[in-house]
């Protein structure tokens, strides 16, 4: 492990859909004297971020370049297909790509999907963000298919979404320069894996016990040492205290002749 943690602050970077909220705020509650900044990326800017080192970490999209960055796969998200409400597909609770087929597919330029072909039919143009791609299926331009994450992210109450079965899906993951890995960053590792501040595995666990206890633990030790000591000694006492009837008896005299 290289690094330290004298960096007064650790900065995570997130892509749209991914949300650090919960691991932010243990965070503030395990490490409240270093600050967490949260830096929202586009998902196709998130490795230059962290190789800029303008991060510390992301949570980020996979996939990611495993020669240079260590990651931990976080989750798979379901891929969905947004759609105006009164679209045909709201009947189904959920749908295949030869569903789409004979569909208008939205396929923005930053869309997460790595396609071999995207499915129905292009678009007159490719829009510039998801976000954008949004208000083109509000307008009824065509549909999107989409990690669910965006689609709650985007969402407008004229356009709903169901799951695509046979999609490629998209995983989320934590990603950081793997000659990075810092204590903070083993730090925010414990806590996305879900370590108690007490784990066996975390940094801080193995931390030597505060000075005033250890202190007292050895007096505690020494004061009954001293007790063990003095109840070895023989006192001549029987447990109801009296004295011993082989050391204490007295002798009977004798008795005199007629």
């Amino acid at each position: 492990m290289t690094g330290s943690d004298e960096s007064p602050t650790f900065r995570l970077a997130y892509v749209p859909g991914a949300t650090p909220a919960k691991w932010a705020r243990i965070w503030n509650e395990r490490l409240p004297g270093i600050p967490l900044t949260l830096l929202a990326v586009p998902a196709a800017e998130a490795s230059g971020v962290l190789r800029a080192r303008d991060a510390d970490a992301g949570l980020v999209r996979l996939p990611v370049d495993r020669t240079y960055f260590s990651a931990i796969p976080l989750y798979t998200e379901t891929t969905v297909v947004v759609v105006p409400k009164d679209h045909v597909i709201t009947a189904a609770d959920e749908v295949t790509l030869e569903d789409l087929a004979e569909e208008v597919v939205l396929h923005p330029l930053d869309d997460v999907f790595d396609w071999d072909r995207p499915p129905g039919e292009e678009a007159f143009e490719r829009p510039a963000t998801t976000e954008d791609a949004v208000e083109l299926v509000a307008a009824g331009i065509g549909l999107l298919v989409v990690p669910q994450s965006l689609a709650r992210l985007y969402h407008r109450r004229d356009l709903v979404y169901r799951p695509v079965v046979d999609a490629p899906q998209s995983g989320v993951a934590l990603a950081w320069p793997e000659d990075a890995t810092t204590d903070l960053v083993e730090d925010f590792i414990g806590i996305v894996r879900g370590r108690t501040v007490n784990s066996s595995r975390g940094r801080r666990a193995d931390a030597p016990e505060p000075a005033a206890r250890t202190g007292a633990k050895k007096a505690g030790a020494k004061a009954g040492d001293r007790r063990a000591s003095t109840g070895a000694k023989t006192t001549g006492r029987n447990p109801r205290g009296k004295s011993d009837v082989s050391k204490g008896a007295k002798r009977r005299k004798p008795r005199r002749r007629a």
